[in-house]
């Protein structure tokens, strides 16, 4: 049996896949079946972030796993204490206490739990502060409290009744967010840079807005940087990149990772500061799996390598490089170029998709139909949304290879255009 033949035979639909069998990877190219190479600047949408099977993931997986794969949280973790150590001092540079799990999913599920227990616990049942605003276009996961926050009608279809307490706003509208706050509200939740609703970011206004509402209202700020977050932004907080020279002062009372975190192993993770963080104490919220050594190891390994190897520093290198490519380029397809570090969105003129040869006839939105012909020319990528491609190439990401992807970006793109 072929790949394609076992998958639809025992694994579950729930997936729209790309008709291409992954196989095996050098470097910052992934190989199919056929041996076709493949320039990966999806890299698991931003979750190889030193690119697939570096060395120091190899090592941690050997070496911890020699040594002591699973333990339950029920005893102390070494690895994990390491591993909080390095999040609340180097990542957050702030007091605070961390918990660990398997996904970003998972870890919005603890923001909301973590939000509605600490107003429960300060105000009680009875003031009902428990509704959790959140932010139109934004993704949280797809458990059902997950996409209870998101704010995409899309992901709730058929998932009736939904969990009861979110209010969504439009993304970097300071007077409607002002307006949705009430007494009721538990916290205020949004992804600093929107990943799947577009590669937008928050505006500083919108940002020193939520703070301030933060304060007058004595409810949590949460940020979600599942995707932004763990130095794909230049720096490891994706909301620091975007406030920075704005001044604007403000800092979350929590925040969620993945992706990238692990740098391909799953693990996830949420941060607390310290007035918060005892709201989830004992029986309030767990995993199995969570911060196992293994899961540990690996992660603390990537972030150390992330920090050592000078990777951020070449994010902002990077990002610069392409911006300066792109100003110099001109392509009817393309509209602009959003989004901060190396999540950076291209936004595709829809209009002047009209006159691409085979896009009508596709059914495919304007991101897809790209993504599929910018797979042709050997280039991974992945959209976001409904007219952006994105670029997540791995934190490492070489001269070379940014030199390629361009290569193919503007041959593809020029070729459509005519």
């Amino acid at each position: 049996m072929t790949t394609a033949e076992l998958t639809d035979q025992y694994v579950l639909g729930n997936y729209g896949r790309f008709p291409v069998a992954m196989s095996r990877v050098e470097g910052g190219y992934i190989f199919d079946e056929e041996g076709t190479r493949y320039l990966d600047f999806a890299t698991g949408i931003a979750v190889c972030s030193l690119g697939h099977c570096p060395a120091v993931v190899s090592e941690a997986l050997r070496e911890q796993g020699d040594k002591l794969i699973h333990c339950s949280n029920l005893y102390l973790i070494r690895e994990q204490a390491e591993l909080a150590r390095f999040v609340v001092e180097k990542m957050m540079e702030r007091a605070g206490k961390v918990f660990f799990c398997n996904s970003g999913a998972e870890a919005n599920d603890g923001l909301i739990k973590l939000a509605r227990k600490r107003a429960f616990d300060k105000y009680g049942k009875e003031a009902g502060k428990n509704v959790i605003i959140t932010c139109k276009q934004s993704f949280h996961g797809r458990t059902l409290g997950g996409i209870a926050a998101t704010a995409q009608e899309k992901v709730k279809i058929g998932f009736d009744p939904l969990l009861p307490g979110f209010l969504h706003v439009p993304f970097n509208d300071v007077e409607t967010l002002r307006d949705a706050v009430s007494d009721t509200t538990a916290g205020i939740l949004f992804e600093p840079l929107q990943g799947e609703g577009g590669i937008n970011p928050a505006t500083p206004e919108f940002i020193a807005a939520a703070a301030e509402l933060r304060d007058q209202h004595d409810l949590l700020l949460m940020f979600d940087e599942v995707q932004v977050g763990s130095g794909r932004s230049g720096d490891w907080c994706g909301w620091r990149t975007i406030l920075k020279g704005s001044g604007v002062v403000a800092e979350p009372d929590a925040v969620s990772w993945a992706k990238g975190f692990g740098g391909g192993f799953p693990i996830g993770a949420i941060w607390a500061d310290e007035v918060c963080a005892p709201a989830l104490g004992p029986g309030t919220h767990g995993s199995t799996f969570g911060g196992t050594p293994l899961a540990s190891a690996v992660a603390l390994a990537v972030l150390e390598e992330i920090e050592n190897s000078g990777a951020l520093e070449n994010v902002k290198r990077q990002e610069k490089v392409i911006r300066d490519k792109v100003e110099a380029w001109n392509n009817p397809l393309v509209d602009s170029l959003r989004g901060v570090g190396l999540m950076l969105g291209f936004v595709i003129c829809e209009d002047a998709m009209t006159g691409v040869h085979g896009f009508s006839e596709s059914g495919n939105a304007p991101a897809l139909f790209l993504v599929n012909k910018l797979m042709d020319a050997g280039m991974l990528t992945a959209p976001a949304g409904d007219n952006v491609v994105r670029w997540l190439p791995r934190l490492n990401v070489t001269d070379e290879e940014i030199s390629e992807a361009f290569d193919i970006f503007t041959e593809t793109l020029d070729g459509l255009s005519g």
